[in-house]
């Protein structure tokens, strides 16, 4: 009997460390998942942002080795970050020559902001028949402009503009339209920024006006004179990038 205790208690620690075992050759394998998918994400949304900002330049090639120790990542995450942008029509893979930054030309931008014009001078209607609507983060939107053109901040007043817009289309109430709006929103702040940096915007203080103009119809319930106003102000705004890019012979952004 004393025999056969020893022999069950012999066999105790080895099947506990077996057990041990399999959990700790396991656990690297599924922590490794997430992990991957977490440094392709990040390397998708910097990517994304530097393009978006225009930091990488247009119709430029970038190889993948080059772009991982730009932005900090190996070339795997890289690789997957762009065939995700390429996807959206940011970037091009091309074979045996690395990643193109897919430019934007001017009819791309005529055709945006015909989008935009059309849907966000509809999501100003619906914000003015909208019943208590709060429109206290528009007029906040406005004082920063104001705000950030004194002390001569045209990023800020940039940024500022950009809240505006994305304020009054998410006060609409219309998920669907946001989305679609939010989409080319991306593209217009792309181009914007190229411009940006080849001219200043010309006309800062006359946007700050006709945003407080849409506000006041807003406010008033005018649905189709906010709308009217937001179709002008959009008009305008694209005829200023257009003329900066023909100006400067650029065909593409």
């Amino acid at each position: 009997m004393a025999a056969s205790r020893v022999t069950v208690t012999s066999k105790s620690p080895k099947r506990r460390a077996n057990s041990v075992k399999v959990i700790s050759n396991d656990e690297p394998v599924e922590a490794a998942r997430p992990a991957r998918r977490n440094t392709t994400e990040l390397a998708y949304r910097e990517l994304r942002r530097r393009i978006i900002e225009s930091e990488l330049t247009p119709g430029s090639y970038l190889l993948e080795q080059e772009l991982g120790l730009m932005l900090g990542f190996s070339r795997t995450p890289i690789r997957e970050a762009a065939l995700r942008l390429q996807g959206e029509g940011l970037v091009q893979i091309v074979p045996r020559h690395g990643i193109r930054i897919v430019p934007t030309s001017i009819s791309d931008i005529k055709h945006i902001y015909q989008v935009l014009m059309s849907l966000e001078s509809t999501a100003a209607g619906l914000v003015a028949a909208r019943k208590d609507v709060d429109l206290t983060r528009l007029v906040q939107a406005c004082d920063a402009m104001t705000d950030a053109l004194e002390r001569g901040d045209m990023l800020a007043w940039a940024e500022a503009d950009e809240v505006f817009h994305e304020t009054l289309v998410a006060l609409s109430g219309n998920a669907r339209l946001r989305g679609i709006v939010m989409n080319c929103r991306d593209q217009v702040h792309r181009v914007r920024r190229f411009t940006q940096m080849v001219k200043p915007h010309p006309q800062p203080s006359k946007s700050i006006e006709e945003h407080y103009a849409i506000i006041d119809a807003m406010r008033c319930g005018d649905a189709a004179k906010a709308s009217a106003l937001y179709r002008a102000h959009r008009e305008r705004g694209w005829r200023d990038q257009t003329n900066v890019l023909q100006q400067y012979g650029i065909q593409q952004a």
